[in-house]
This record gives structure tokens, sequence and C-alpha cells, in this order.
């Protein structure tokens, strides 16, 4: 007689497909928040483009005509772990279902991904880049995340745009708390 699964596989606990495109395409960002680095492919998403934002180190996407958004979209993905992305990406994105293109294989395929909340913002502008990013802010940003992490297990815990913002006020001025006024 075969062995069934058990009732607590990833598949039983909903597995969903998300198609990333800025800090989640780094493995050690994408293992920092979920503890593990789900199997993952390239992925295009049409008609969206993936903008900078003036202040922030991360992107946005938004739905732009005749623009594609490379990325990846992750697998496997646990109706706990999506409860996790959400609250990272925070009240700034809005999760929806998009179809995406694999870059492998063209195969489409439905894949929640997160949209910034603001399509009027003025603060987006230009390109993001991966590569530049991961060169600039991978290593503060990985930081950040980490501190978001355990602060989620705090009674009280701060959003990750409030770790962000905290996070990113330190590092520009490290030495503001330490100053004695003569």
């Amino acid at each position: 007689m075969a062995a069934t699964a058990p009732a607590t596989t990833t598949a039983a606990a909903g597995a969903h497909s998300v198609f990333v495109y800025g800090s989640l395409m780094a493995d050690e960002v994408v293992s920092a928040i979920l503890n593990r680095v789900p199997a993952s492919s390239p992925a295009l998403l049409t008609d969206h483009h993936r903008f900078s934002v003036k202040g922030r180190v991360y992107p946005a996407i938004l739905p732009v005509e005749s623009k594609k958004v490379a990325g990846r979209v992750i697998m496997g993905i646990s109706d706990a772990e999506l409860v996790v992305l959400d609250a990272f990406e925070d009240y700034e994105y809005v999760r929806r279902r998009v179809q995406i293109s694999l870059a492998d294989t063209a195969e489409t395929m439905l894949a929640d991904t997160y949209i910034w909340s603001d399509a009027k913002d003025p603060d987006l502008y230009g390109e993001w880049d991966f590569e530049e990013w991961k060169k600039l802010h991978m290593k503060d940003f990985l930081t950040m995340t980490l501190g978001f992490m355990s602060g989620l297990e705090q009674p009280e815990p701060k959003t990750r745009v409030e770790t962000y913002q905290s996070f990113m006020h330190e590092v520009e001025q490290p030495e503001s708390d330490t100053k004695v006024k003569s």
C-alpha cells in the first residue's frame, strides 16, 4: 500500500506562486523571511513597469502598457508564508493575481505579486536595477529584514515600513544619538 502525504504538506496548506521583482529576487532576503529558499524560476510580467521610489532602496511596479518586468516566480508558498510576505510588503503594496511567463519555457501561469498601492505616487521614477541594489544596498537591507522578522515576534511589532525608516535613519545618521550638546 502506498503511503499518503501528511496533511501538513505545502500543497495541503495552499501552495501559492509569487512573482517577485525586487529585493525578494535575492535568496538571502527570501531565506531571512521564510526560513527557506523555495524553488523558483526566471519569469516575465508584461504590461507592468518596475520603478525606483524616491527615499527607498526597493522598487515598485505598476501596470504600464507595452512594458515588461523581469523577475522570478517563487513556488510552493504556503498560506502561512503568504501571510508573512503580506506583512513584509506592508501597506505600500497590494497583492494581486497576475499572469506571468516563465522565461525558460514561455509557459504562462497565474501568480500573486505585490503592486504599489499608490498609482499616482510622485516619488516613482525611472527604472530600478537589481544588480545595482545588490552592490549598494543588499547588505543593509538584509540586516533590516532580519530585524523586522525578529520584531514580528514581539507583542507590538513594528510594520516593515516603520522598521525600514528607523533602520535607514540609523544608517544615515549613526552618530546622532551619541553627540553631546555643548
